[in-house]
Parts: C-alpha cells; structure tokens; sequence
C-alpha cells in the first residue's frame, strides 16, 4: 500500500498539468448580429477552461459539425465536439477555448451550408466577448462541417494559424461536388498551415476529394500541407484524428 501511495503522489502533480477541465455554455448571438447571418443558429457552444487567469489570452479552436448536426438544437452537436473535448481535458498540454456553430438544416429554402460572411460575423464576435489570443485561431470540422473548413479558410485565410478539415467534401452542392472557385481556393489555402484528414474506404466523400485539394495546394507553393489517409477507415475518421496527440502537437505549432 505504501508503494501505492508512493507512486500515485509522484504521478499526480503531471497528471493535474496535463488536464484542463472546461465549462459548458450555450452562448447566444445578439439579435442584432444574428440577424445579419442566414446559415445557423444563433446559439453555440462555448467550452472555457476554468484553471487560467481571467487576463489569460487562450488558443481557440473552432470546430464545424457535419451533416448529421443541422438544426436548431444546439445540443444536437455536443456529441460532435465530445472527442475533442475529451482530449482536451484529460491530455491537453495547455488550456484552450473550443467553440461550435450549428448550421441550419436549410439556408433560403435550399440545403444547409456553412457560409463564409456568417462565419466571419460570428468569428469578429467571438473575439470581441472571448480572452482569445487572435494569432492563435484553429479551424477545423468534419464532413460537412470539412467542407466548411475548406471552403472558409480559402475564404479568409488571414483568420486561421492552422486549419484541419477532415473527410471534407469541396462543394455546396453535395458530397462528391466540386466548387468552380477550386483553383482560387487552392492558391488561397496555399498561404496556412494545412493538415487534411480522409479515410482510405470512405463512400460518403470520395478520399480523392482531400488528395486533389492537398495537390493544388502544393501546385500553388503551399509548403506546410500534408494529408493522412486512413487506409482501413470509411467516413468515421473523427474519434482517430481528435484523440491523437500528434494532432494537437501539430495544429498548436503554428502561430501567426
């Protein structure tokens, strides 16, 4: 027992350092700013850590569901965020804010997507009421929520020191689309670090989707992108890509 004891004393003082317990808040848009946004809800998630100084500038790390989470129940996609979260405050070498949108499931009558112009007013909010360190912003998402990685860091690339989408689709209009503006956004996406993600048996989007992209990018000079593929993995790929260390290692490098 005292061996026991031993042990589990010399192993706590790490293991408090490397755990980050977060709070849980449905923050809301004020109405004067979601009524400039067509494309999600209002309402979104907010994971604070509560170990750090209030005058603590923190990484912020945004994420965009996929598909599966479309609506306006914000609670629809808290499973979505539950990997990262569960990294974050069991391993995650420093304190973070983690934030997630909910996309509606139809934006003017047609299908859902995440739009860049909403993304950015909801983004100039989440830095006016959160501690966020501006030079360090991290986008990523899944399917479709990969989809809007592409699409709004090609957007506003200046944003984001690192983007990661995976299994992403390169197009509005669905899973294997591919949107006329490829070329402008592989030049765009060539200026930030890029770790795209995809399974080798994926049916949902074709895995050739991230191969093209992540070529175009290096086509165009992009020097710090690269791509993993999952060779045994179909479009699950989330739980393998956010519960790996190597992820974070990688995305918290980058700083602008």
């Amino acid at each position: 027992m005292k061996v026991i004891a031993i042990f589990s004393t010399l192993l706590l003082p790490s293991m408090l350092q490397a755990q980050h317990p977060l709070d849980t808040k449905i923050a809301t848009l004020p109405a004067a700013l979601a009524a400039k946004t067509r494309s999600f809800n209002p309402d979104y998630l907010v994971y604070s850590p509560k170990d750090v100084k209030e005058s603590a500038k923190l990484p912020l790390v945004i994420y965009l569901h996929g598909g599966g989470g479309v609506g306006t129940d914000i609670n629809r996609i808290k499973g979505n965020t539950a990997a990262i979260v569960r990294y974050v405050q069991t391993k995650g070498k420093e304190p973070m804010i983690v934030v997630a949108p909910q996309c509606f499931r139809k934006t003017e009558g047609v299908r859902g997507t995440w739009l860049a112009a909403d993304l950015n007013v909801w983004l100039k909010h989440l830095k006016a009421t959160l501690p966020v360190d501006e030079d360090r912003i991290y986008l990523t998402g899944t399917s479709m929520g990969g989809y809007g990685t592409w699409m709004w860091a090609a957007s506003n690339p200046e944003h984001f020191a690192a983007v990661a989408p995976l299994c992403g689709g390169l197009g509005q209009g669905g899973p294997k689309d591919i949107t006329p503006d490829f070329d402008k956004w592989a030049k765009s996406l060539s200026t930030v670090p890029l770790w795209a993600f995809h399974g080798g048996k994926d049916t949902v989007v074709p895995t050739d989707r991230s191969e093209r992209m992540v070529k175009a990018i290096k086509d165009n000079g992009g020097k710090n992108v690269k791509l993993t593929v999952y060779p045994e993995l179909g479009h699950g790929i989330a739980r393998a890509t956010y519960s790996d260390a190597a992820f974070y290692e990688w995305l918290f490098q980058w700083g602008k």
